[in-house]
């Protein structure tokens, strides 16, 4: 029977071959899917199908659904193919069913040992002289009768399935068992010891050198390294260096139960923490109100400048300023030297300080002025909570303060109550007091306003003679009236130029348009003719049907500019209306 009958027999049809005129109004369709110009597909159950989708994954084999309906079915899990998996914690079964062993064979089982479970091809048991269908005795018990067992993707990689905890039980055992075998030989050899006298022998030879007391610590201390030092040698750990005759542990990274800087606070407008220099400046702890000095840490700012930091930094400066002046003195090469210098000079800067306040305010006067309380106590009174630690930093009450740019703000110039640019309108920047678009304009206020929010053809009517009279002109005003002046004297200039040419320019421009209104008469009749020849099938169309060899002129290609479409174009779709 031939492939063909097969098909028919099995009511599969293979697709016909598309032509290129199918092909070309496919793809079209294609494309205005994908751009949201056209509906997309719907499937059987009334789904929209993604036009994004590749055609491997959407087209449907035709061997699977010969309707050649728009699905995705066949990308779904099948029903009929989905199997019931095993579930998780079951595995093989090993040795036997913990059941009471036959002592009689029984029909079916294996004819060399009497399990029910295999034949006896299948036995692993030596093979008997006599087996035990004739015997009857020595029955072996049942294997575990295991069946199949289906496991998915994760079940069929998990590493620990199967296995079961109580072996590692048996290890804990074997090592406590070692353990003890090493104490109770440890104990036997000490008492082998006191019995000879040897041990004796060594105390009193080691009490010449040391006292009781060192000498029992030593033991102690002997005893319990002595089993240490064996494995010593072989340890590794990350963040530590062993070495075993000094019993030294150097420490390189931090220690397990150090937090990182970065978990202190997790609010993300707390401290700002640096990962590249590993750097938190700031106090984590500033937002809740904690005491710095109650704190594990409080910034690398706190700790930079505690203790004697600061009067070290200050002392190695003052070092650096005399050093440049002359005096040899230097901070770690003669630091009592330095602090004696650096004392004095303290004493000297507070004296010539007074004597320097005490002549001016002999020659000038105005010492009442010195002794007058703060700005803020005689001009106003606040309410405002302000706690400060004893380094000086903001605890509670005042927030931080925000940083201003270089540059100049809220300057008001030229008798405005508000900045440049606080106003918008027509692409343009201004005041919104006054609604000017001039930058260093004065203030007109309310007049300009209302002057802006009028039309600029009201504002070019010649306004009537008792209004000029009645209300003076505003900047804005007597600027449009120039401009209004600047736009007559140029449609006068104009008016006179144009009855100074000659009619020989008329003429030329007569037939210009004469030939430019041929030229759009016969785009247009081949734009018709071209949209005919593209409606044509192209197998009975000519060669070089849309092929014109002759040079386009001026006047033609201005209407093919004229009369071409622009699909980019918003207005497009107006044309024919």
């Amino acid at each position: 029977m031939s492939s063909a009958g097969t098909g028919e027999a099995m009511g599969i049809e293979e697709p016909k071959k598309m032509t290129r005129e199918d092909w070309r109004k496919k793809k079209e369709l294609e494309e205005q899917r994908k751009l949201g110009n056209a509906p997309a597909e719907v499937d059987e159950e009334g789904k929209d199908i993604n036009p994004h989708i590749p055609q491997y994954i959407s087209s449907v084999p035709w061997y699977i659904d010969p309707s050649k309906r728009p699905t995705l079915k066949h990308q779904r899990p099948q029903e009929e193919r989905q199997t019931e998996f095993t579930t998780l914690g079951e595995w093989y079964k090993r040795g036997i069913q913990e059941t009471a062993v036959p002592t009689k064979y029984r029909e079916g089982a294996c004819q060399n040992c009497g399990a029910m479970t295999h034949k006896k091809k299948d036995c692993f048991e030596r093979p008997r002289k006599v087996g035990a269908k004739f015997t009857g005795t020595h029955i072996a018990p049942d294997e575990h009768s295991q069946p199949q067992l289906l496991f998915d993707y994760d079940g069929k990689r998990d590493r620990w399935n199967g296995y079961n905890p109580e072996e590692h039980m048996k290890i804990v055992e074997e090592y406590s068992k070692v353990d003890l075998a090493k104490r109770t030989l440890k104990a036997q050899k000490l008492q082998e010891e006191l019995a000879s006298g040897k041990l004796v022998e060594q105390v009193n030879s080691s009490k010449k050198h040391w006292g009781e007391d060192d000498l029992q610590t030593e033991r102690d201390h002997n005893s319990e390294d002595e089993d240490e030092d064996k494995y010593a040698d072989d340890i590794d750990m990350p963040g530590q260096n062993f070495d075993s005759k000094r019993r030294i542990t150097v420490r390189n990274l931090r220690i397990r139960e150090d937090i990182a800087k970065y978990l202190r606070n997790l609010d993300p407008n707390s401290a700002y923490y640096d990962p590249k220099t590993r750097a938190m400046r700031e106090n984590p702890y500033a937002n809740a109100g904690t005491n710095p000095d109650e704190v594990s840490y409080a910034g690398d700012n706190f700790v930079r400048y505690s203790g004697a930091t600061i009067s070290m930094a200050q002392t190695q400066l003052f070092a650096w300023e005399a050093y440049e002046k002359g005096s040899e003195v230097h901070l770690q090469a003669d630091p009592t030297k330095l602090e004696v210098l650096y004392k004095s000079f303290k004493v000297k800067k507070e004296d010539f300080k007074e004597q320097q306040k005490e002549t001016i305010l002999d020659k000038y006067g105005g010492e009442e002025h010195l002794d007058a309380p703060p700005a803020e106590l005689l001009l106003a009174q606040t309410e405002d909570y302000v706690e400060y630690s004893r380094h000086g930093t903001v605890i509670k009450g005042q927030e931080k303060a925000i940083a201003r740019s270089k540059y100049e703000e809220d300057v008001l110039i030229n008798n405005h109550t508000s900045i440049w640019g606080s106003y918008w309108k027509d692409f343009r920047w201004g005041y919104s007091c006054c609604h000017s678009f001039v930058k260093f304009s004065y203030c007109t206020g309310e007049a300009g306003k209302e002057i802006a929010g009028t039309d600029i053809c009201e504002l070019e009517e010649e306004p009537a003679v008792e209004e000029i009279m009645t209300k003076p002109k505003t900047l804005v005003e007597m600027h449009l009236d120039k401009l209004n002046d600047d736009k007559k004297k140029k449609k006068k200039k104009k008016k006179k130029h144009k009855k100074g040419t000659d009619s020989d320019s008329d003429n030329e421009e007569r037939s210009k348009r004469e030939k430019l209104k041929k030229a759009l008469n016969a785009e247009e009749a081949r734009l018709k003719h071209v949209q005919e020849l593209l409606q044509m099938d192209e197998r009975k169309r000519a060669y070089n049907s849309l092929y014109e060899s002759k040079e386009p002129t001026e006047e033609e290609m201005e209407a093919y500019r004229m009369k071409r479409q622009r699909p980019d174009d918003p207005m497009a779709s107006f044309l024919g209306q």
